[in-house]
C-alpha cells in the first residue's frame, strides 16, 4: 500500500492536472463557438459553388477538349492524397479517425498497383504515417488554422496542387477532413477535387425542361472557375478540421476533467483511510505499552 506522503504526492498531481485540462476545455469552447460560426457561414458559398460548377461541367462530361481539371488526364495511375489534420494533439481521436480513413484508401490503391503520393495539410498526420507510409509523404504544410483559417492560405496549397498537375505529378488528387455536426460528432470527408467530380444529379437535365445559354461559353466559365473552387473547397476542408478539432479538444478536455475528479475522489477516501489505519495502530500500540507497565 502507497504511504501517506506518495498519497498527497500523487493527490497534488492530480488536481494539477485537472486544472490544466480544465482550463483547455474553457479555451477550446471559446475558440470553438468562433470556429463554429466560420464554417457555418462558409457552407452555402462552398456547396453553392461546387453546385453550380457541377450544372456547368455535366455539359461538357464526356466531350473533348474540356478544361484539364474537368477532363482529367486520361489516366489513373498516380494519385495525391491530401490529408487534413492538426498540427497539436489533445484532440481525442479527431488526428488518429482522418489518418485512419486516409490510410485505408491508400493501402487500397496500393493493392491495385495505383502509385500514391502525401501532401499533409498538418503535422498530425505526417507523424502517424511515419509507420509504414513515410516514404509517400511529398511534404507538409503547418500553421494553416493559426490563428484562424484563411482563404489566402487555402489559396496556397490549390496553387501548389495546380503546378504539381500541371506538371504530370499526379492524375487524382483527394482530400481528406473532418466535417463538423457537433462537439461530440466530426464525421470524415474524403472529397475528389482534381479532376472536378460531376454529380449524376447535376448532370440530369433540368425537371422543368429549360435550356440554359451561357456567356461565355462553358469552357471559359470552367476554366475560369475550376481553380478557385479547388481553393474554395481546401477552404472548406480547412474550417471544417478547425471547427472539429476545437469540438473533440473540448470534449476530450472535459473528459479528462471528469476522470480526473474520479481519480481524485478515490485517492482521497485511500488516503483518508491509510491515514485512520495509521492513527488507530498508533493507539493500539500506546495502550499496549501502558498496560506492559
Amino acid at each position: 500500500m502507497a504511504g501517506l506522503k506518495e498519497l498527497r504526492l500523487r493527490i497534488a498531481s492530480v488536481k494539477s492536472t485537472q486544472k490544466i485540462t480544465s482550463a483547455m476545455k474553457m479555451v477550446a469552447a471559446a475558440k470553438l463557438r468562433r470556429a463554429q460560426e466560420q464554417a457555418e457561414a462558409s457552407r452555402p458559398f462552398a456547396v453553392r459553388m461546387a453546385r453550380m460548377l457541377g450544372s456547368v461541367a455535366a455539359s461538357l462530361k464526356g466531350k473533348p477538349g474540356g478544361p484539364p481539371l474537368l477532363a482529367g488526364t486520361g489516366r489513373d495511375q498516380v494519385h495525391l492524397v491530401i490529408l487534413a489534420t492538426a498540427d497539436r494533439g489533445l484532440a481525442g481521436g479527431f488526428n488518429a479517425s482522418i489518418t485512419r480513413e486516409a490510410r485505408r484508401f491508400i493501402e487500397q490503391l496500393q493493392g491495385q498497383g495505383k502509385t500514391v503520393k502525401v501532401l499533409c495539410l498538418g503535422r498530425k498526420g505526417r507523424d502517424m504515417l511515419r509507420r509504414g507510409h513515410a516514404d509517400k509523404v511529398i511534404g507538409t504544410i503547418e500553421d494553416l488554422t493559426r490563428p484562424r483559417p484563411s482563404f489566402d492560405k487555402a489559396n496556397a496549397v490549390a496553387e501548389r496542387v495546380l503546378q504539381m498537375y500541371a506538371e504530370g505529378e499526379f492524375d487524382v488528387a483527394t482530400l481528406f477532413f473532418a466535417e463538423f455536426k457537433s462537439a461530440i460528432s466530426q464525421i470524415v470527408t474524403r472529397q475528389q477535387l482534381v479532376p472536378f467530380h460531376v454529380d449524376e444529379e447535376e448532370a440530369a437535365p433540368a425537371a422543368d425542361g429549360a435550356v440554359y445559354t451561357f456567356e461565355p461559353d462553358e469552357e471559359a466559365i470552367l476554366a475560369e472557375l475550376l481553380p478557385r473552387n479547388l481553393a474554395v473547397q481546401i477552404y472548406k476542408a480547412l474550417i471544417e478540421n478547425n471547427a472539429s478539432e476545437q469540438g473533440a479538444r473540448m470534449t476530450a478536455m472535459d473528459n479528462a476533467t471528469r476522470n480526473a475528479g474520479e481519480m481524485i475522489k478515490k485517492l482521497t477516501l485511500q488516503y483518508n483511510r491509510s491515514r485512520q489505519a495509521a492513527i488507530t495502530k498508533e493507539l493500539i500500540e500506546i495502550i499496549s505499552a501502558k498496560e506492559a507497565m
